[in-house]
């Protein structure tokens, strides 16, 4: 079970809100505090109001949505929605909890809100639900992850790379050492350089495996354990 959460929407474009509004409208657990169209509309309502999570536009005249969060002391948890992917980086080095890129689907809304929700501890299933996550160091921050958004890992010398939809991880860690934290037959050797995550496949063409605009090389001495996992003759 889930903890309601306050949300407040914050975007200049009357039809990127509306969309949101219809998007939360599908979750129960979305109590809809504010519909702004500015920065300055959104801080008043933050000044008064409990909110627990905000849906954030980024281009927004006079004051955008990386400038205004910087401006907010204790900020309620931020997932950006933006039609820019080159603000991603910065998004999440100031700890937002998602990033969204327009025009973006409902699933991955849903997939937003999921990991901006809190499980109410009210029976003996909590630990399944920690098991979804997996803490990630990177330079002088610790990111909680949810292992099923991430797409690939990729070895890189010394580091190792998580990728996500719209985002890189690169904590110092080898590729042997993350792949012992990661569920056994959802996340599969492909490569001697690459592990992927099988849920994320799209299609398997030869000895490439397409996950979105991802393409990822099969390793010749991989290939048939990973074929045979997924119950596939390769013929």
């Amino acid at each position: 079970m889930m903890q309601n959460l306050n949300c407040l929407i914050v975007d200049d474009e009357p039809i990127a809100r509306k969309i949101l509004v219809d998007y939360c409208s599908y979750l129960p657990i979305l109590n809809i505090v504010g519909v702004c169209g500015s920065a300055f509309e959104a801080r008043d309502i933050l000044l008064n109001q409990k909110v627990d999570v905000v849906f954030l536009d980024i281009n927004m005249p006079v004051l955008d949505g990386i400038s205004f969060l910087v401006t907010i002391k204790k900020p309620p948890r931020i997932i950006f929605t933006t039609a820019y992917k080159k603000y991603a980086a910065t998004a999440f080095d100031l700890a937002a909890s998602d990033y969204l890129v327009k025009p973006f689907s409902l699933e991955r809304f849903i997939q937003a809100v999921d990991r901006v929700s809190i499980p109410v501890d009210n029976s003996h299933n909590s630990a399944a639900t920690n098991d979804e996550f997996i803490l990630i160091k990177t330079e002088n921050k610790i990111y909680n992850v949810i292992k099923g958004d991430i797409f690939y890992l990729e070895a890189k010398g010394n580091y190792t790379h998580l990728v996500f939809e719209d985002n890189i991880l690169k904590p110092k860690m080898a590729l042997s050492s993350l792949e012992k934290l990661l569920p056994e037959g959802q996340f599969l050797r492909v490569h001697r350089s690459f592990i992927i995550n099988r849920t994320r496949i799209n299609h398997i063409e030869g000895n490439r495996i397409f996950m979105r605009n991802f393409e990822i090389p099969i390793g010749y001495s991989f290939k048939e354990s990973f074929m045979m996992t997924l119950n596939i003759k390769d013929n």
